[in-house]
């Protein structure tokens, strides 16, 4: 009878370890990927801490600051052109902003351009035109193939030293002028007047979009002609005064003066960024089924009314992850300003970095910088992203 007892209480002991076992199995396979991610995150948190700790040590035994409080300091430095005021007496956070600025100034027209042109030579790609394709292939394939600190460069040289001096600059409609010293444009002088004219120009606009979209009939048509006379209104009461550029002894004066730094940039930017944004148009366009041409062909289409209306709606939701890595790529890829002496934000932070030793926070700006934007954009082209996408049940 003892003995009896005894192996049921063995045997009860023995299912109870194998069932928890068991259950420490079953949560270990479940949440697997779970433990594996937090031992990551502690094991790059130590390290991280170590390195700072290591850092913040070195520096402090060979007095040097540390911080990020050398920013309310006087900067004591010029920056060449860009669109912030900017002076050298003031601060290094104003004159970081400034770099901002200018990197912005260059990212966003070469983003822009880079999409249009890189449309156009997609589109050329596939199109039935050999001559068209093969010139559009020849393209993408040379400009692909070529780094594009030398393309900056090549650009940079040949604005610098194939044009004319500013003395003798080439000109079109006696107002554009470019030469050595850069590309002279008439400027707006933009008063209040000028502001006021957009605001009333934008709400306009925006009444009248909403209108059309509420409303049909005679309604809609009401709310149009309102905001057209509106629009006409704003810009006839306050119209922009033009400072036109003239070419003197001592070179360009008057209206504004886009630098050949940033021109041989954009445009470095641009082409190289086309090449890559025909592959994404192209591959989005043929990631389409060759069924859907046929169709738009049998419904008595046109190519281009096919490409248009049935294929490029498609295509987009290809082509949305890709672009969105071209238009990041691009922004990280103005940093080579720095070799041409384009006062970006890499080039601010060197310079501040020079003059008061602090690297790593110099360092850990331009990082940040560079990560804010390209967070932004990711954010931004995610929705985008979201929109185009087919809503599945």
């Amino acid at each position: 009878m003892d003995e009896g007892w005894f192996d049921d209480v063995t045997a009860l002991a023995l299912k109870l370890d194998r069932q928890r076992t068991m259950h420490f199995k079953k949560i270990w396979v479940e949440y697997r990927s779970a433990w594996v991610q937090a031992l990551a995150v502690v094991v790059t948190l130590a390290a991280l801490g170590w390195l700072v700790h290591n850092a913040i040590t070195n520096l402090a035994a060979r007095n040097i600051a540390s911080g990020f409080g050398f920013l309310k300091d006087t900067a004591g430095f010029a920056i060449s052109e860009g669109l912030l005021p900017y002076d050298m007496e003031d601060s290094y956070l104003r004159a970081f902003f400034a770099g901002v600025a200018n990197t912005l100034r260059a990212a966003l027209p070469a983003v822009v351009l880079a999409s249009v042109l890189g449309f156009i030579v997609g589109v050329a790609q596939v199109s039935k035109h050999p001559v068209w394709a093969r010139v559009a292939r020849l393209y993408v394939d040379v400009v692909r193939n070529i780094p594009l600190l030398v393309q900056v460069l090549l650009w940079y040289f040949a604005l610098t030293h194939l044009l004319p001096s500013p003395e003798l600059p080439m000109q079109w409609w006696s107002r554009v002028f470019l030469s050595k010293g850069g590309l002279s444009m008439p400027e707006p002088e933009l008063s209040a007047a000028f502001w006021l004219l957009w605001v009333v120009t934008g709400a306009a606009l925006w009444i009248g979009v909403v209108g059309v979209k509420r409303n049909s009939g005679p309604l809609a048509i009401l709310v149009g002609c309102v905001t057209a006379i509106a629009t006409l209104a704003a810009w006839w009461l306050a119209p922009v005064q033009w400072t036109v550029p003239a070419p003197t002894a001592f070179g360009m004066t008057g209206g504004v003066v886009v630098s050949p730094e940033w021109l041989a940039l954009v445009a470095a930017l641009s082409l190289y960024g086309a090449a890559y944004c025909a592959e994404v148009v192209r591959a989005g366009l043929e990631a389409v089924p060759r069924g859907q041409w046929e169709s738009g062909h049998a419904l008595g289409l046109s190519w281009t009314q096919t490409l248009v209306r049935v294929v490029l709606p498609q295509g987009l939701r290809v082509m949305v992850p890709p672009y969105t890595s071209l238009i990041m790529n691009t922004v990280k890829n103005s940093s080579l300003a720095v070799a041409i002496g384009y006062p970006d934000i890499v080039s601010v932070a060197t310079t501040a970095m020079n003059q008061n030793g602090q690297a790593i926070e110099c360092i850990a700006v331009i990082a940040g910088v560079y990560l804010s934007l390209n967070l932004v954009t990711a954010l931004v082209m995610g929705r985008v992203n979201r929109n185009v996408q087919i809503n599945e049940r």
